[in-house]
């Protein structure tokens, strides 16, 4: 069961709980929002990092997995910059993710460095219990 916390409006928030189910509840979530907002053209980017993002939550933090979008739009004033989709994924761990480089064998070690390379910008930041991964997408002049 997921709590819905927020989906109205620019912005959409949820807490998954830290279960296996999780990473699949959150793909299902996050494009059925941004379907309704008319982003199906980063639908499928975002929800592979969101993937990876609750992944590693489930793999390293116990606890609830926040996941929240928000649209920014300058035509409404939400940003200095063109239309994006910033993403984040927060847990109760306060230690920040290492990108690393993966062996060609190695099962894990991707996530970060695929948002680093399909992200327009991302970073971490310390909450008042846990930390945030978060990531921008650059979405289609509107």
């Amino acid at each position: 069961m997921i709590d819905v916390i927020d989906t109205d409006g620019e912005c959409a928030e949820w807490d998954f709980p830290a279960e296996p189910g999780a990473v699949r509840t959150a793909r299902h979530a996050v494009r059925g929002k941004l379907r309704s907002w008319g982003l199906d053209s980063v639908g499928d980017v975002t929800v592979l990092l969101v993937s990876e993002l609750v992944t590693n939550s489930l793999r390293y933090a116990s606890g609830p997995i926040g996941v929240r979008l928000v649209r920014h739009d300058p035509a409404t004033g939400n940003s200095s910059r063109g239309p994006a989709l910033l993403v984040e994924v927060s847990d109760p761990l306060p230690d920040p993710p290492r990108e690393r480089v993966a062996a060609p064998d190695d099962e894990g070690g991707r996530g970060l460095h695929l948002v680093a390379v399909s992200a327009q910008r991302w970073g971490t930041r310390h909450g008042k219990s846990g930390k945030t991964v978060w990531f921008e997408l650059a979405l289609p002049g509107e």
